[in-house]
């Protein structure tokens, strides 16, 4: 088995939810290692997500830019790409899937010509390139089908998860076909700090705070294996210290709820905050338990997304028997950790609330464009 080097990571979208978690996840893991940070700062990407972490370098661009891929990779000693880069929200995804084919298509093949060239074309020498992507390729399953594996067929069900099964295959063919040394990994539905609030659990949290309804999708009994996004890096790490180059490897939260049932312990576990911390009817005057209703009143059942997929489940057997993987986290202890750190870091949500947060990422970007 050919090991990573892992001295020089560029990880990519590493400004997006799940991409600043595993880089603070990894800077603690491996204090020695370089990391960059690759980020376009699109709507997902927060430079606020990163700000207190300690020698880390963020680099505003585009990963469809080939030249400056190519010389990330020279100038930093790049051996091993962590790649989280990508459009990932369903609903933007029906009615703008333009965007998902040129970010999750297009984008990762060009990492991908820029790894081969670098690693490959210029003397071959140790390198990895890591691919995150979804269960959703895999499609639905109804009630009593067994879980997900790294051999179900692929079925994606809307242009999101259409595109990350491209994505997959790409990265697939380029192990096969020019042996770039590749690993990949199908995760689960993330949850946990830094999440951008279009997600059901901060959606959720932050409409409850203000006191505004709870929007779930037709019965809202689809079903989700849900991971917090630290069981998540944990999992991509071992993947990058002791994968197999070419192997695929699930990693899921063993944690099968119906969305429903995810809303009804948000919502209990906002009535209990609020009962604990009078400080919150103060800050959150709109939410109902400031007003003397349960959080649960403003729930209300909206018209399914077009092509909901029904249910979604992971087995990570393979991850869990060849690399030694557990999820930390049960799923109770996981939302009330992150619930408390929404309410606990109020300024970081504001910022996507008003704005703001934009702005500074236009500011990097116009900085970044007038370097190149």
């Amino acid at each position: 088995m050919s090991r990573p080097p892992l001295a020089s990571l560029l990880v990519t979208g590493g400004a997006g939810f799940i991409g600043a978690n595993f880089v603070r996840f990894w800077r603690a893991r491996h204090p020695e290692s370089r990391i960059t940070v690759l980020d376009a700062l699109t709507y997902a990407g927060n430079p606020a997500s990163l700000a207190d972490v300690a020698d880390v370098e963020l680099v505003v661009g585009d990963i469809c830019d080939e030249a400056l891929v190519d010389h990330l990779l020279q100038t930093r000693s790049v051996d091993t790409i962590v790649h989280f880069a990508a459009e990932s929200h369903v609903d933007r995804s029906i009615t703008g899937p333009d965007a998902f084919i040129r970010t999750n298509v297009l984008g990762t093949h060009s990492l991908l010509k820029a790894a081969r060239r670098a690693w490959l074309e210029r003397g071959p020498r140790p390198h990895r390139f890591h691919h995150v992507s979804t269960d959703e390729v895999y499609g639905t399953l109804g009630p009593t089908d067994p879980a997900f594996t790294e051999t179900t067929p692929y079925a994606p069900n809307s242009p999101y998860s259409a595109s990350k099964a491209a994505s997959d295959h790409l990265v697939r063919a380029y192990h096969h076909t020019y042996g770039l040394q590749v690993t990949t990994s199908n995760c689960s539905n993330n949850y946990g700090p830094f999440q951008f609030p279009e997600k059901l659990i901060p959606l959720f949290l932050l409409n409850a705070l203000h006191g505004r309804p709870l929007p779930i999708y037709g019965d809202g009994l689809q079903v989700r294996d849900w991971l917090h996004v630290e069981d998540h890096c944990l999992g991509v790490a071992l993947v990058l210290e002791r994968g197999e180059p070419g192997r695929t490897y699930n990693v899921g939260g063993g944690a099968e709820l119906a969305n429903l049932a995810v809303v009804d312990m948000l919502c209990a576990l906002v009535d209990r905050r609020f009962a604990e911390r009078p400080d919150l009817a103060r800050r959150f005057p709109e939410a109902p338990p400031a007003r003397g209703r349960p959080t649960a009143s403003l729930k209300t059942h909206v018209a399914d997304r077009p092509g909901h997929d029904r249910r979604y489940a992971i087995d990570c057997t393979r991850l869990a028997r060849e690399l030694g993987y557990a999820p930390r986290r049960r799923f109770d202890e996981g939302l009330a950790q992150t619930v408390d750190w929404y309410l606990d870091h109020e300024p970081w949500w504001r910022a996507i609330l008003d704005g703001s947060y934009r702005r500074a990422g236009e500011r990097l970007r116009a900085q970044a464009g007038k370097r190149a």
